[in-house]
């Protein structure tokens, strides 16, 4: 009897152990107003959110520990042969190009925005700040084996306007090929109730590496359910996820973004050959997304209320098949 409590004991510390060893495989660092995320001891991505920043992002964002899936510039600017366009599309982020506050006096316009425009860096654009943080810390989560979790209160304001309060929770997890972070965001309207714009121009987004652009310039591929390919067969299209792979320094890498089911409207994909992917659940017949061009009632939240959006982007190194995205689509919500 005394020898079986041995082994039964034995068995459970070899299961703790492996699970120890599994908890290890992901891990963070924080560095001044940053956090880097690690899967196995190699660096995945640093979450940036110093105030400098028009908002905070993710950079670098690596495949494989040393592969650059999204584009250096502007925050590197010495990298030989990469473009130099688009300043405000800064590796990846979450924003929106369009928040008008009902009844509020801006002071300052964009053109062709009614509100305040998060999205892009023109004078007068909007600015959104991390005012308060949790530490991070490890979770398991779901039947996914652990987690680094990390939220933040962050603040979305023009000059001294308070356009939205925002609770962002990422959660980080290592994911076939390579990792995975959900970006949870609760958005509550601030001094005024708030519309939605109808804009492209949002709302989480990357700007892949040049290399994997799906254009002349580039090696790259765009794809979306149902074998679809290519910008012209994807841009503003409506569907569950986007995909963006190609090759970089000789090896084959990818990124899919994938839009939670529970969001309270669906993503069209602002996505083009040039290497700007961004699922946008706000944009109608001013878009021109062909996947709404009849939708025109546009999101409006009253002062209390609150919009709940949830993305994941799985990064990997390798190929993946349509197949083997719904897979992870299906492990991801379920």
């Amino acid at each position: 009897m005394r020898l079986c409590r041995i082994a039964v004991f034995c068995s459970v510390l070899s299961c703790v152990s492996a699970l120890d060893a599994q908890e290890s495989r992901v891990s963070f660092k924080e560095r001044g107003d940053s956090i880097d995320f690690l899967v196995g001891g190699k660096l995945a991505t640093t979450y940036q959110y110093a105030d400098s920043q028009p908002r905070p992002l993710f950079f670098p964002v690596l495949a494989d520990g040393v592969v650059p899936v999204t584009r250096a510039w502007p925050l590197v600017k010495d990298v030989k042969g990469e473009s130099a366009d688009h300043p405000h599309q800064q590796s990846f982020w979450f924003t929106h190009g369009d928040v008008i506050p009902e009844g509020a006096t801006l002071t300052a316009k964009i053109r062709g925005v009614d509100g305040v425009d998060f999205w892009s860096i023109n004078k007068g654009h909007g600015v959104i700040r991390l005012v308060k943080k949790e530490n991070p810390r490890i979770e398991v989560v779901s039947d996914w084996r652990d987690a680094v979790v990390f939220t933040s209160m962050n603040e979305w304001v023009q000059d001294k306007l308070m356009v939205l309060r925002e609770k962002r929770t990422l959660t980080f997890r290592e994911a076939p090929g390579g990792w995975l972070v959900t970006v949870d965001a609760s958005l509550t309207p601030g001094d005024y109730p708030v519309v939605f714009g109808d804009t492209k121009e949002g709302a989480l987004g990357l700007r892949v590496n040049d290399q994997m652009r799906a254009d002349k310039v580039g090696n790259g591929q765009i794809r979306i359910p149902g074998g679809r390919k290519g910008e012209k067969d994807c841009w503003g299209q409506k569907s569950s996820w986007c995909d963006y792979s190609g090759t970089v320094n000789d090896r084959k890498v990818g990124v899919t973004v994938f839009a939670s089911p529970k969001n309270p409207a669906p993503t069209c994909w602002h996505v083009r050959g040039y290497g700007l992917m961004a699922g946008n659940p706000f944009g109608r017949t001013k878009a021109r997304f062909p996947g709404v061009k009849d939708e025109k009632e546009l999101i409006r939240l009253a002062k209390g209320e609150t919009l709940r959006l949830v993305y994941a982007v799985h990064v990997y190194a390798g190929e993946r098949s349509e197949a083997q995205i719904d897979a992870v689509e299906k492990g991801l919500w379920r």
